[in-house]
């Protein structure tokens, strides 16, 4: 079948690696891609966001599957544009409805969510502009550190954790009134703080059966010891030392088999992945966040150990089949490292000529904001490349990752050195 991936980041590379190794894929397209899927893939300049572009574009390619790497489309209702649209409907999307994307879309939604199927979560409200002042009431009654979450997308980073009162107040009122994070922030969901350690669950549902795929551990913050600004992500490790068989159980029975439940009796119509964001408090786990589709940079941790042929996967999920499909997962570590732009995640320079990556071996490249220009690969977003290996242990995958890192170069190129030092 002829299939079209949606995005441009180190997910859809991913994605565009997997599935070109299915013999299944007849013809492969990523819009609009980067110049690492320029290798495997036809890249086509359209946004994500132009739902009659991408029409003319499955039209006219013959397109079969799409597959929608980002939130963005998935938020403003690409699957039921394609459900209501005659001509569209035969084409498989992998992606929720809209209904179902509000999991990701909102976080006050979520939280319902959360409350109305008795998944464990933080405790919360929500606030407008129109009841600052009770949200600064709120905050009195909280211990810190205080967690604020814009409700809408602000591309991961809309959560503030402040430890003192005052500044949390004021941060409230910047996102609230000064629309610190624009139209994501008119709402603001404030909620208690657990104090544990963090790690992604992904899985892949047609909306009544699920199957779990790899779990993963992903590094926020942009300083060494988790300290700075939140990005996207800055690395990745799978699977999570820590999430013991015992645990997963908690989890599959708690978390996931509520979730898909929910979704059923709320009829929302889900094809797609739920990646879950848990935090482990006292060997128990309970949601941060849903997101809606897959993680990055986990995805280029979790995909790769995928030993069972993606675009099969993909078929019966769109199919409602997936209780047929079996899942094969190579039981090496993978680790990813995320090189940046100077600056990021706040102000940073577009444009730099990236060298090395021939020199690379053993390792796998995941480009992530790249173009290529006459010939070179040049930097095109905050998060550059990511480096992806296996090892028998996750110590072992991130010694290759770090070797191979120190080969790639770009003005003012960074990463972290301390991935997995956590873990140890």
């Amino acid at each position: 079948m002829n299939i079209l991936i949606l995005g441009s980041g180190g997910r859809e590379h991913t994605f565009a690696y997997k599935i070109a190794q299915s013999e299944l894929c007849e013809k492969l397209y990523v819009a609009p891609g980067n110049a690492g899927t320029k290798n495997l893939a036809e890249n086509i300049s359209l946004s994500v966001t132009d739902f009659q572009a991408i029409k003319n574009t499955v039209l006219e390619k013959d397109i079969h599957m799409v597959i929608v790497g980002p939130e963005d489309p998935l938020v403003e209702g690409i699957y039921d544009f394609f459900q209501q649209d005659s001509a569209l409907k035969a084409v498989k999307i992998i992606g929720p409805s809209k209904k179902g994307a509000l999991l990701e879309g909102s976080k006050e939604r979520a939280k319902e969510f959360m409350a109305m199927h008795n998944i464990p979560t933080a405790a919360y409200e929500s606030f407008t502009a129109k009841s600052v002042e009770a949200g600064k009431k709120f905050l009195e009654t909280l211990k810190a550190p205080y967690v604020l979450k814009a409700d809408g997308l602000a591309g991961g980073k809309g959560v503030l954790i402040l430890n003192d009162l005052a500044e949390a107040k004021q941060e409230l009122e910047d996102m609230l009134t000064n629309e610190k994070f624009g139209e994501a922030s008119k709402t603001v969901v404030i909620e208690e703080f657990l104090d544990g350690i963090e790690l992604s669950v992904f899985v892949l549902t047609d909306g009544k059966n699920y199957k779990i795929l790899p779990t993963a551990k992903d590094y926020k913050r942009i300083g060494e010891g988790d300290t700075g600004l939140n990005t996207g992500g800055m690395g990745a490790i799978s699977p999570v030392p820590f999430a013991s068989e015992e645990f997963m159980q908690k989890i599959e029975e708690r978390i996931v088999k509520p979730t898909i439940k929910g979704l059923q009796e709320e009829s929302i119509v889900y094809k797609g992945f739920v990646f879950i964001g848990l935090i482990k408090v006292n060997d128990n786990p309970y949601v941060i966040e849903y997101n809606v589709r897959m993680g990055d940079p986990e995805t280029e941790v979790v995909l790769p150990r995928l030993q069972t042929d993606l675009v099969a996967l993909l078929d019966k999920v769109a199919e409602g089949k997936l209780n047929e499909a079996e899942l094969e997962i190579d039981e090496r570590a993978a680790t990813t490292i995320m090189t940046v732009s100077g600056g990021y995640p706040e102000a940073y320079e577009k444009g730099k000529e990236i060298t090395g990556i021939e020199n690379i071996k053993d390792s796998i490249v995941f480009h992530a904001g790249t173009k290529e220009v006459n010939g070179k690969v040049l930097t095109d977003g905050g998060r550059v490349i990511a480096i992806t290996s296996f090892g028998k242990d996750y110590n072992a995958a991130l010694k290759k990752s770090y070797q191979n890192v120190e080969k790639l170069h770009f003005d003012k190129m960074y990463y972290r050195k301390d991935l997995g030092k956590d873990l140890n």
